[in-house]
């Protein structure tokens, strides 16, 4: 059955941190901008539009869920609850901070049918998170991560690549790490220069490179198979292009691209088609056609590279992420 969010963004006007990568606004004396009235409509609207057959899931998504009175985080979810009583949808997923957990917070949580509770955890290199002002560390995330799959909930962890002081290395270092506390799904975006961030400031002022396209993905690539190999769910890659993100001026650097996924996948297979041509000098490849477009690589570039030794026929009888190459097959296991 397919599954669908109800995103409701959030913004979470008391945050105590200033993230380097956030612009989001403060504003005294109110702790979001989402009313229950707009939570309704929103659910609403919605249930409207979705299948009637399928799962879905009220979504907040934004802010720091967690990070708002506990009082305010009940009104949300009593909202959600009267949803979740009648049918029209299963539960709840949230995106918090990793300091925003504790047994009060879970116990309510899971009171009013929280099922996935995600934790912008972004890096476990302290020098890393102390110079994108996230004011936590590994240990922090670790007791988090450990309360939530003690309370039954699925976890998911956001990784970002290319903050300040970052490399490949510690990157990839972080991806290790969040493998101690067994995920269930990730997301990983690549830093983008945000208008109106401290991050403008420090791009602007040369305290800061923003990772190119290629770099973006080549680091990347490696955290994708990490955890696609350790059967970690990844539900994403790259930001949404939404309207506010792809606005004019909204993006000052970085490397911003509206299918990154897609590049991340063609780069997967190049990879692996590049080992097996070095050490056969040939390619005769068999595909599923509905995997053709990541074995012909972004504009027929992979064509292109290992011409004239490289041919391609279509074979449905093959598991879409199987491939058949000079008579041998290779599964997704092989690939990553």
């Amino acid at each position: 059955m397919k599954h669908y969010n109800i995103p409701v963004f959030i913004s979470h006007f008391g945050c105590p941190n200033a993230c380097v990568f956030c612009n989001q606004k403060k504003i005294n004396g109110r702790e979001t901008d989402v009313s229950l009235e707009d939570l309704k409509n929103i659910i609403e609207s919605y249930l409207k539009t979705l299948p009637k057959n399928s799962i879905k899931q009220v979504a907040f998504f934004g802010g720091t869920f967690t990070g708002i009175s506990m009082g305010l985080q009940r009104e949300y979810l009593e909202v959600v609850k009267k949803y979740i009583d009648n049918g029209d949808v299963e539960g709840v997923r949230i995106s918090t901070r990793p300091e925003c957990i504790d047994d009060e917070i879970l116990t309510q949580l899971k009171k009013y049918g929280v099922k996935t509770i995600e934790l912008g955890v972004q890096s476990l290199d302290d020098e890393v998170l102390k110079a994108t002002g996230r004011n936590y560390n590994y240990e922090i995330v670790k007791k988090s991560c450990d309360l939530i799959k003690k309370y039954g909930f699925e976890l998911g962890v956001q990784l970002m690549i290319g903050l300040p002081k970052s490399t490949l290395e510690s990157d990839f270092l972080s991806a290790i790490k969040s493998l101690d506390f067994n995920p269930d799904i990730a997301r990983i975006y690549p830093t983008l220069v945000i208008k109106g961030t401290e991050l403008e400031y420090m791009y602007k002022a040369q305290k800061y490179k923003a990772l190119e396209i290629e770099e973006a993905v080549e680091r990347t690539v490696k955290i994708y198979s990490l955890l696609e190999k350790n059967k970690v769910n990844i539900i994403r890659v790259g930001l949404q292009p939404s309207e506010d993100l792809t606005a004019d001026g909204v993006i000052i650097a970085g490397p911003f691209h509206p299918a990154f996924r897609d590049l991340v996948e063609n780069k997967l297979y190049f990879n692996f088609l590049k080992r097996i041509y070095e050490r056969e000098n040939t390619l005769n490849i068999e595909v599923n056609e509905k995997n053709i477009s990541k074995i012909v690589g972004q504009k027929g570039i992979n064509k292109k590279l290992f011409y004239p030794n490289f041919k391609i026929k279509i074979n449905n009888d093959l598991d879409i992420n199987a491939l058949k190459i000079n008579e041998n097959i290779y599964k997704r296991e092989n690939i990553l």
